[in-house]
């Protein structure tokens, strides 16, 4: 009696179809669980390289700084720090020590030169710029000093009768902002020319040994400036983070705790590691992500046992013959149903193994762009085995179950009444419901989501609605269908025998054609509001800083560049535009260069159909008063203008215009302009598409002060942006899973029907219908099923997803606001999937025709 047991995997191979059906899937159900668990521990870890990428290198580890350290005590500090450092895994800590400003510093026999002596361990030197001399021990002098003064090397610099050491090199002085290393060293190591009374150069010393001596010789007291850190490696995933950030708690309660026993506890100011709150807020991301997803990934799970379920019924039906009579000859349901798994195990055990590495290998190309961390490795490896077990209890119990009612209990159940109650129940009433309820939620989160939070927590309910409203019209479409095909006898086409044909065999085949109908449709529209909502984000971050900042970059200068004495850099000229800003009426007035604005500033966010000729427009002047193009415009807006300014006399209406937004606001020509008017304009920016530090390079070297700058980098925080685009991404990956369902299923519903199509296929070509014709027919049997599922889910994922992409804006306070991109790419790319998919079912079933031989097919 153990023979089918032992024969079982071999006598899988009788229908190749189950098997593939099988594995495919266990491994599409092993797929989304693991990707689920895979894409919630990438979005931490992208959380923590966004988090590493704003904060400075050096603030990853601990970091010890005080101001107006004594320097007598700086030893007993550093000695601390360096005895506890390694026992955490940390390396040589890099000291800074900087000192306040020493006047009367004499160069070149001037005694007022104003200078701060400092002094960076390790790599300091390696990370300026020496402009000329050497290594040796000395000083280094700025450049800025150094080319004005025409202090060269060699010079020997003094200060209070004290002699200072000779400098020894030049360097390019640090100028905000500095470069990344400085980060941390900023307000000790760069000069700030917005003071009053600035600093004319900060002085580095080559070695440890100088600066001691320099500063032994003049006599300081204290430091003004005193820092200890470490460069760590920047982690790449969360729990490596959350490792570095308690080993940094632990050496600063050492080192407290050391100073503490030498009386010098009170030198340590810091108590919590600089990069504690980076970590809390990634690892927020990570637990947003994964509690958003959650229910979608349990549903699909949960809809991939039922699908095992389901080759479970099929391969039973298949093997009815078999199962009766070995069950009259004394094997019990469990032995059975471990008959199902001996045959039907090995498929789903390497389809879900395939599932889960494909989740795996596939992460970066649907996840978050961050690494995962070793341990949801192995949860995840975990979740594909829990669902694969589960597959295999499922499909044990149901093959045993259905055992043990029809032979067991002697009678078999009627289900036909059962099974036509099920078909006519109104499901999407009840999918309808759950929509709603999502869509309550989603309503009032639009209302409540704000910047700052310090991400937006998707509430998992609202995340399902755009699922929910796509699978209640994929419901009610299949509905309609099935009754159109269920009435579709009436149907008298016979003068296109093609069509006829075409909806006789739609109509002999309704249950599998809803199907496909409700699978494609739900996977075209989940695919469209997932893509459509994750790049809304993304897309709504670049446009809110682009409006934002004006252009690329916003460098605020102290004169109208181009226009008085200081002309524009060569290297900007190209790419920039200058602009003034007027305030004082309750309107924002920009004063712009209509020759330079489109090249200089973020005009692609600007919804004009012409701003060309607006910008034409208000460059002609007007005896009525100041032509003007109006933006954002309110009924409480009037025409008045700030003091020496006629009245506005408006050119054009915008909703958006760069730095106004949609704020009240005007846009004035300067060439309407008097040199007085201008004069009187106290605020100029650059706007410039050049990176910033670039742009800040050209300006200070053309002699232009610049008080205020921002990039579009730096503008905005862009993780609750990125958090809502992660999630969402799931979502797509969902429908992208379920396209493939759908694939699969067209697919193997043309195979299930090979015989049938076949014969009818050789009879109608034997009765004088041309290869042609029959090849029309099935294109368009399968076209309308494809092009059914594809106009309606791209229409309801469209429609969807612009309702939606405004509620999930994170920042709504911030204009404008986030709007659905360009559907036409994504239109374009399901049609032609639709159409390749079409082709090919059509190709393979007037194959199986001309391939057949009818006599055989016949007999058969």
């Amino acid at each position: 009696m153990t023979k089918p047991w032992r024969a079982a995997p071999k006598a899988a191979l009788s229908s190749p179809l189950t098997l593939i059906v099988a594995a495919v899937t266990s491994l599409l159900a092993c797929f989304l669980g693991t990707a689920a668990v895979l894409q919630a521990s990438a979005a931490g870890g992208a959380a923590v390289q966004y988090q590493t990428g704003i904060t400075c290198p050096d603030s990853y580890g601990p970091m010890f700084g005080k101001g107006n350290m004594p320097v007598q005590d700086i030893p007993a500090v550093t000695g601390a720090i360096q005895r506890h450092a390694a026992a955490h895994g940390f390396g040589a800590p890099v000291v800074g020590q900087f000192t306040n400003v020493l006047r009367g510093t004499r160069f070149n026999g001037d005694p007022h030169y104003k200078i701060r002596l400092g002094y960076r361990d390790q790599v300091g030197l390696d990370n300026l710029t020496l402009q000329q001399g050497t290594r040796a021990p000395g000083l280094w002098l700025g450049n800025v000093v150094a080319d004005a003064e025409h202090i060269g090397v060699g010079a020997k610099p003094g200060i209070q009768g004290v002699a200072l050491p000779p400098v020894t090199g030049i360097y390019r002085d640090l100028l905000d902002p500095p470069p990344r290393w400085w980060c941390s060293q900023q307000s000790g190591a760069v000069i700030d020319r917005l003071v009053d009374d600035p600093i004319d150069s900060i002085v580095f010393a080559t070695d440890r040994k100088t600066f001691d001596d320099t500063i032994k010789a003049i006599g300081l007291p204290t430091m003004q400036y005193f820092h200890v850190s470490f460069y760590e490696p920047a982690p790449a995933t969360l729990s490596a983070a959350e490792d570095l950030l308690q080993r940094s708690r632990d050496l600063i309660a050492d080192v407290r705790a050391d100073l503490t026993a030498q009386g010098l506890g009170a030198l340590i100011a810091a108590d919590v590691p600089t990069f504690q709150r980076s970590v809390q807020i990634s690892r927020q991301a990570q637990d947003n992500v994964f509690v958003s997803i959650l229910p979608l990934a349990l549903i699909s799970v949960l809809v991939g046992c039922a699908g095992l379920g389901t080759v479970a019924l099929q391969w039973y039906q298949r093997r009815h013959a078999q199962l009766r009579l070995l069950s009259a000859r004394g094997s019990g349901p469990a032995a059975l149903g471990g008959l199902a798994v001996a045959e039907l195990g090995l498929p789903i055990l390497l389809g879900g193994a395939a599932g889960a590495v494909a989740a795996r290998v596939l992460l970066g190309v649907y996840g978050p762009p961050g690494a995962p961390d070793p341990a949801a490795e192995l949860r995840a490896a975990g979740v594909a085995a829990g669902t694969l077990a589960v597959s295999l209890v499922l499909l044990a119990l149901v093959v045993a179950v259905r055992v043990h009612r029809e032979f067991e209990l002697g009678r078999v159940r009627r289900t036909g009444n059962r099974v036509r109650l099920l078909a006519y129940f109104p499901w999407e009433l009840a999918t309808a419901g759950m929509a709603w309820l999502g869509w309550t939620r989603l309503a009032h989160y639009g209302t409540t989501s704000r910047l700052g939070n310090p991400l937006p927590q998707i509430d998992p309910l609202a995340l399902t609605y755009p699922v929910f409203v796509v699978l209640t019209v994929g419901l009610l479409t299949a509905r309609l269908a099935w009754l159109a095909l269920h009435a579709s006898h009436r149907a008298r086409f016979w003068s296109h025998p093609a069509l006829q044909l075409a909806i006789r065999r739609l109509a002999g085949a309704r249950a599998p054609v809803t199907g496909v109908l409700v699978i494609g449709t739900l996977a075209i529209g989940t695919l469209a509001t997932g893509l459509g909502i994750a790049r809304g984000q993304e897309e709504a971050l670049d446009t809110k800083s682009a409006i934002f900042v004006g252009s690329n970059a916003r460098l605020d200068t102290d004169s109208p560049i181009g226009m008085g004495t200081v002309a524009m850099p060569a290297s900007m000229a190209g790419t920039s535009t200058v602009v003034g800003e007027l305030t004082g009426t309750g309107s924002v007035v920009l004063v712009v260069d209509p020759a330079t604005f489109a090249r200089g500033a973020a005009v692609d966010h600007v919804p004009a159909g012409d701003l060309d000729g607006l910008l034409r427009k208000i460059s002609q002047p007007d005896p009525r008063g100041t032509p003007v193009i109006r933006v954002g415009h309110t009924a409480k807006q009037d025409g008045k203008l700030p003091d020496g300014l006629p009245d506005a006399v408006v050119a054009g209406d915008l909703p958006v215009f760069p730095m106004i937004g949609t704020s009240p606001g005007y846009v004035v020509s300067r060439t309407v302009l008097s040199h007085a008017q201008l004069d009187g304009i106290p605020k100029w920016s650059v706007l410039t598409t050049s990176p910033m530090a670039e742009a800040t390079t050209a300006l200070r070297a053309a002699g232009v002060f610049i008080p205020n700058r921002i990039s579009r980098e730096s503008a905005l925080d862009g993780l609750p942006f990125f958090v809502v685009s992660w999630t969402f991404s799931f979502v797509a990956l969902l429908g992208a899973v379920l396209g493939v369902v759908a694939i699969l299923a067209l697919l193997v519903a043309v195979e299930v029907r090979r015989r049938q199509n076949a014969l009818a296929g050789a009879l109608v070509l034997r009765m004088g219908m041309r290869p042609r014709t029959l090849l029309a027919s099935h294109l368009m049997e399968l076209g309308a099923i494809s092009g059914l599922a594809i106009v309606v889910g791209v229409a309801c994922g469209i429609s969807v997803a612009g309702l939606s992409v405004p509620r999930f804006d994170p920042a709504t306070f911030l204009a404008p606001r986030s709007e659905l991109p360009n559907p036409l790419p994504f239109v374009l790319t399901v049609v032609l999937i639709g159409a390749a998919v079409v082709a090919l079912a059509g190709w393979i079933a007037v194959r199986s025709v001309r391939t057949a031989r009818t006599a055989e097919l016949i007999r058969a």
